[in-house]
């Protein structure tokens, strides 16, 4: 019978703490415009989404005439249009900033794991006020292996020092879930921005105890 109860609660960013799928998508395909290329709507829910942009390049050279020497530059691009857009639009939301908070002075651990390159992850971050409530933060440069591997939620789990029984994971797409489910922690999955509020943790929370009970 297990006895573990929940210590830490791991954010992903985009689409959960920081409403920027948009800007992520409108940012690289302005940059691959420059070459003709677009990613299509659809493909970008079905098969991008989560996807760090060096992993969406070398997909794209895979199906496109898209050298890879050019990566470097569209990344490079992408990365400043990136931040225009978050400079522009990142706020602080208030049901995230209470969920945090609560969860902070409730005594749980907070991180966030972002396949976002981590000046993005910081000024997001820093943008939304939500930096405070964190023990650290990881992005894509801080591991090997991006999500879909679970390389970034096991590190998150090692640095807390914790079971991945001890904790929770908030993802929202598909690649971030593999990642998530892959690390033996306990998944919250949500659909937007809006589901992560602190009620809802707090009843997953209770519920994943319930059933260690």
């Amino acid at each position: 019978m297990s006895t573990y109860s929940i210590k830490a609660v791991i954010f992903d960013m985009d689409g959960v703490l920081i409403d920027a799928k948009d800007w992520h998508y409108e940012a690289l395909n302005k940059s691959l415009s420059i070459f003709g290329l677009e990613i299509n709507r659809h493909d970008h829910l079905v098969t991008f989404d989560g996807l760090s942009t060096g992993q969406k390049l070398k997909m794209l050279s895979k199906t496109h005439v898209l050298p890879e020497s050019l990566h470097p530059f569209i990344n490079e691009m992408k990365q400043q249009y990136t931040m225009d857009l978050t400079y522009q639009l990142c706020k602080p939301v208030f049901h995230h900033q209470y969920a945090l908070s609560k969860l902070k002075d409730s005594g749980y651990h907070l991180a966030v794991a972002s396949n976002s390159i981590r000046n993005t992850v910081k000024v997001m971050m820093e943008k939304s006020n939500l930096m405070q409530y964190l023990d650290f933060y990881l992005s894509n440069q801080d591991v090997s292996k991006a999500k879909p591997h679970p390389e970034i939620y096991n590190s998150a789990i090692n640095k807390l020092g914790l079971n991945p029984k001890e904790c929770i994971i908030v993802e929202d797409n598909e690649n971030g879930l593999k990642a998530a489910k892959a690390s033996g922690a306990h998944v919250l999955k949500v659909d937007s921005v809006d589901d992560v509020v602190y009620e809802s943790i707090m009843n997953f929370i209770k519920s994943v105890e319930e059933k260690n009970d």
